[in-house]
């Protein structure tokens, strides 16, 4: 959000710089009124809002489920995305975009960290093939982004120590739709 940024949280919408010619037909001001700045609020808008009977990623259909896909999106939002992003940081972002050396320490730490959450899952996904039960869903899918990156990180072997974990991740990479996706967001290695 820039210096014309305002705020009515209340209606979970926020003022955006917006410089495109269509938007900026619609507002003198070059901003627009956008619904969401939280990438899974939007997510799940967008889920919602183009639902087919055939793919429900939030299963909205089974209150159960539904509830398991929201557990294990959080699960992903306040656990496995502070452990693992921190290594995508140091060893992708900062060296590469950056021009920051890699800080070594964070890297340990956050493996440390990383290594705990991933014996959580290896447990649920000894159960299951998914996490939220036998059928992918929105919280898998969220995994995506960050562990694609790490997967081109000098840790990308930890995976390997928990084989639940490492089958989940092969699975989420052999959707079509996944495989479209990474092939668009092909990392340069450091």
């Amino acid at each position: 959000m820039g210096p014309t940024s305002k705020a009515n949280p209340s209606f979970l919408f926020s003022w955006v710089d917006a410089p495109s010619p269509n938007i900026l037909s619609n507002s003198q001001k070059h901003c627009v009124l956008a619904p969401f700045s939280e990438s899974r609020a939007i997510a799940r808008y967008v889920l919602r809002k183009y639902k087919k009977n055939e793919v429900d990623l939030l299963r909205e259909g089974d209150l159960k489920e539904a509830a398991m896909v929201d557990v294990w999106t959080e699960v992903d939002a306040h656990t496995y995305n502070p452990a693992i992003s921190p290594i995508v940081y140091e060893c992708l972002i900062n060296p590469l975009m950056r021009g920051l050396p890699t800080n070594q320490t964070v890297v340990d730490e956050s493996l440390e960290k990383l290594k705990k959450v991933l014996e959580v899952y290896e447990a649920r996904l000894s159960k299951h093939d998914y996490l939220a039960g036998d059928f992918v869903s929105f919280a898998d899918l969220n995994h995506f982004p960050y562990t694609f990156y790490f997967m081109a990180t000098p840790h990308a072997a930890l995976f390997d120590s928990y084989p639940h974990v490492k089958a989940w991740w092969e699975r989420i990479m052999a959707r079509p739709a996944v495989k479209k996706l990474a092939a668009q967001m092909v990392p340069k290695k450091p």
